[in-house]
């Protein structure tokens, strides 16, 4: 039995994340803008997505070097949040 792809579940994560940012653009778009609750929601899947996209990438870097993958760790919010861009 083989084990499952923990970065097909990263992909999932950033999948479910941007629907949802995506139906919060949406409803946006409807000539109401966004309510604070929805502007503090989208700024969180920012941080969410920012973070697995940050593991994903950790992921690549140590399957490049020929090391384990699974050595990776989300990183918090703050550090991600400061990278240069």
């Amino acid at each position: 039995m083989t084990r499952p792809d923990p970065d097909v579940d990263i992909y999932q994560v950033i999948n479910d994340l941007s629907a949802e940012e995506e139906g919060l653009w949406a409803s946006a778009g409807d000539g109401h803008g966004l309510d604070p609750e929805q502007r503090q929601r989208l700024d969180a899947i920012k941080i969410q997505l920012d973070r697995a996209y940050d593991l994903l990438h950790q992921r690549e870097a140590l399957r490049s070097v020929g090391e384990d993958p699974g050595g990776a760790r989300a990183r918090p919010a703050e550090i991600v949040e400061h990278y240069q861009q």
